[in-house]
């Protein structure tokens, strides 16, 4: 029998340094908001304020249960330097 995920998800955040990422990742561990946390060094390039930019960024990719996401969301939004921090949910519909 395939165990039902329907609560659980993958929330990616984006951070500035790998020491911001890392920060956050062990509060929300901390607090237990989160099962587990991936770090990856990324370029990113965007527009933000109409004009198109490019930053080497650190991917926080998070596993979580997304009836944590209210909490969760606002707890990235305190620790995060960004004025507006990424922050995507996106369902987990298998695994194994």
């Amino acid at each position: 029998m395939m165990e039902s995920f329907v609560n659980y998800g993958v929330v990616f955040v984006t951070s500035s340094s790998q020491s911001e990422a890392e920060t956050i990742a062990f509060k929300l561990l901390e607090e237990k908001l989160v099962a587990c946390i991936s770090l990856t060094p990324i370029r990113s390039i965007y527009r933000w304020q109409n004009k198109i930019e490019s930053a080497e960024e650190w991917q926080l990719m998070i596993k979580t249960d997304l009836t944590y996401f209210a909490k969760l969301e606002s707890r990235i939004k305190e620790l995060h330097s960004y004025q507006t921090p990424e922050i995507i949910a996106l369902p987990i519909i298998r695994a194994c």
